[in-house]
């Protein structure tokens, strides 16, 4: 018979995992303990603010639990003290030992952001679209010590749109983990949950980005640079140069052409959209931010800046 409510720790500390908290709430699920990460500082001010997920716990008069150390028995001995019979975790943030995940009686299961075994790391959405792939999806996996290769629970697809960023990827993502997480509930409860060995063979590594892939290579083809801006964004950006300063580059578009001028040429520049020759094709960009001022649409920075066709960007 199925058990009607499991007592649930939940770990997660970005918005990407609002969405799996909030799907256990609104399931009637006992989630009995919230843990994320500390309070950052944000802003000029640079005053302590409550990671999402806590907010979210608060909201709900859940105790919240951020050590700054998962590693030690205090940890332990209070996670214990809940006696979970499971631990879900969706983007905590911190990598978690054995004792740990193994404390509850079912273990711990945790919303991945890709297809397994594709994309184990901790940039799994950005790498999906930086790469060009026609779809990515979620994984409900059964978490052991290694970097993301627990058994498979429950997949679920999603198709990357032509005009996705990693930042309106991951809300649709995050959504999608939030049903999935429900329906893994569901079916672990009724004893049709049967887990499903990873092929390491397939296995493709997604990690952290770094501000080194920021800088655009215009010899490349249009598509793969739509594909770096849009994985970039919204952090670390993609850009390129102007007068010596960062130009962040948004919104962009393949222009099929045959290209005549030389990679980084900028050959239209109106309202509709900077249009810039690449090693093949054309991109139009129809947003930028030029460094020390806000992100804006091409038309109203070029109302107060204009920029001369033949203009070339640093290849």
């Amino acid at each position: 018979m199925a058990t009607s409510k499991y007592r649930i720790i939940f770990m997660g500390t970005p918005e990407f995992a609002v969405p799996s908290l909030q799907a256990l709430l609104d399931h009637g699920e006992e989630v009995v303990a919230v843990v994320c990460q500390p309070d950052k500082p944000k802003g000029r001010g640079r005053k302590l603010s409550p990671p999402p997920v806590k907010e979210l716990a608060l909201a709900a008069s859940i105790p919240v639990l951020q050590p700054t150390k998962v590693r030690t028995p205090e940890f332990l001995e209070e996670l214990r003290s809940y006696q979970p019979d499971l631990m879900v975790v969706t983007a905590y943030g911190r990598i978690l030992t054995g004792p740990v995940l193994n404390l509850p009686r079912l273990g711990t299961i945790n919303v991945h952001g890709s297809l397994l075994p594709k994309y184990r790391g901790a940039a799994p959405v950005q790498w999906a679209v930086l790469n060009g792939d026609p779809e990515t999806g979620i994984t409900i996996m059964q978490m052991d010590e290694g970097m993301d290769t627990g058994d498979i629970l429950l997949p679920g697809s999603l198709p990357i749109e032509h005009d996705d960023t990693a930042g309106t990827l991951a809300v649709k993502m995050a959504e999608l983990g939030g049903r999935l997480l429900i329906e893994a509930l569901e079916r672990l409860k009724a004893g049709n949950l049967p887990p499903q060995k990873q092929d390491d063979s397939l296995a493709t590594p997604a990690p952290p980005l770094s501000k080194d892939l920021s800088v655009i290579d215009w010899s490349r083809p249009a598509r793969e640079i739509s594909c770096q801006i849009r994985g970039l964004d919204p952090w670390p950006m993609a850009h390129t140069t102007l007068d010596g300063k960062w130009l962040r580059l948004f919104s962009p578009q393949v222009v099929a052409g045959s290209v005549q001028e030389r990679p980084g040429t900028l050959c239209r520049a109106n309202k509709t959209g900077l249009v810039v020759a690449t090693g093949e094709e054309y991109l139009r960009l129809g947003e930028v931010q030029l460094e020390g001022s806000k992100r804006m649409s091409v038309d109203a920075f070029l109302r107060g800046r204009p920029l001369v066709p033949g203009l070339r960007f640093p290849a």
